[in-house]
């Protein structure tokens, strides 16, 4: 009788130790980790991520097979003590026996697995996946059935189940943990509100943008702004910077200027300028700089107006320099920062006075932007 109240205590024991210790490592298990096992060819990586794309079916196993161990395991370990101590001892049947096996499920079946299983989960990743998917093909049915009761509950399918936010929150983790550099974890926050930033939170606006007109000639054009600070500057027609034409390099101007062509006019060095909307998204607008292999391109509203200039410089600046360090900061309060900190660097370059506050067509523009 002793040796079977044994049994049962330890196969309870031993079957849900390993339950819980599969959970805890099939759950710690990163994507990542399941996408670098793959590329080394290396069969636990397709494992787990069969696993993880379809959750339900071991976390069923597990369950199945954890609630099978702890009813058999207490029935069996009641009914051997009931006739080990039942007639003399009934106090120890019903109450000590009962208290035992409790105490001893929670910490040898549940507190020491999972924490073995969270803290060394890469270690256990390969038996887990191997034993696990023994069991799955033993408890088949009873996995198929649950599989069927669990897609019926489920809401949200197909649905990601991290989102923009999180991945912010485990950046800022990452970096207060070590993991990343405070200006890498910033680069990756700004990433992830990459796609909220438009052409017009990042431009430089219309009323500030330095210009050329194609009538002058390059010699004076050089003569009035030899230390232009822009490497690229728009070209207009008409003595009107609404009707933005181009831009001319100013290594054309110069390269003009040593070969005694300055009296040429400003259209003979001319390049076409690329033109967007001001309601682009920045990410649309990098990738259409780098496809076109471009640096600078004309800002128009709705009706095809000039409203500024942005170049591959503000989108980069956006990228790497704004400080967008919370996941509930506002859109607004984004592009308000921005605009302060490209009123900063224009009062540096000259652009504005200082005092001066510029305001973009829905007050809150961007980035410190100025062409180049």
């Amino acid at each position: 009788m002793y040796s079977l109240l044994i049994f049962f205590f330890l196969m309870s024991i031993l079957f849900s130790f390993l339950c819980s210790l599969w959970e805890a490592v099939l759950l710690s298990v990163t994507p990542s980790y399941a996408q670098i096992q793959m590329q080394r060819g290396e069969s636990v990586g397709e494992r787990l991520k069969e696993f993880k794309d379809n959750i339900d079916r071991p976390l069923a196993a597990i369950l199945t097979l954890n609630t099978i161990a702890h009813t058999v395991g207490a029935i069996g370990v009641g009914e051997q003590a009931t006739k080990i101590w039942g007639d003399t001892h009934p106090l120890v049947t019903r109450l000590v026996v009962p208290a035992l096996m409790t105490l001893a499920v929670l910490i040898l079946s549940e507190i020491i697995p999972k924490t073995i299983g969270a803290n060394f989960w890469r270690e256990l990743a390969p038996f887990t996946v191997t034993s696990l998917a023994i069991v799955m093909t033993l408890l088949f049915p009873l996995v198929w059935m649950s599989q069927l009761i669990t897609k019926t509950l489920k809401r949200d399918k197909g649905k990601s189940v991290l989102s923009r936010t999180d991945f912010m929150a485990m950046a800022e983790i990452g970096a207060k943990q070590g993991v990343f550099q405070q200006n890498e974890s910033h680069i990756i926050r700004n990433l992830l509100r990459f796609d909220t930033v438009r052409a017009r939170d990042v431009m430089t606006p219309r009323m500030v943008v330095k210009a050329a007109s194609e009538d002058s000639t390059i010699q004076d054009f050089f003569e009035a702004n030899r230390n232009l600070p822009f490497s690229r500057v728009p070209t207009y027609q008409n003595e009107s910077k609404d009707h933005i034409t181009g831009y001319a390099l100013k290594d054309d101007v110069l390269a003009r200027m040593l070969s005694d062509k300055g009296s040429d006019p400003i259209s003979s060095i001319r390049r076409d300028i690329m033109i967007t909307t001001e309601n682009s998204s920045v990410p649309d607008l990098f990738n259409r700089f780098l496809e076109e292999r471009e640096h600078i391109a004309l800002v128009v509203d709705g009706f095809g107006g000039f409203e500024g200039i942005v170049t591959m410089e503000d989108v980069i600046e956006t990228l790497l320099g704004l400080e967008i360090v919370d996941e509930l900061d506002r859109e607004e309060d984004m592009q308000i920062l921005a605009r302060k900190n490209w009123e900063k660097r224009a009062k540096l370059l000259g652009l504005i006075d200082e005092g001066d506050h510029v305001a973009s067509a829905d007050s809150v523009s961007t980035d410190e932007s100025t062409p180049r």
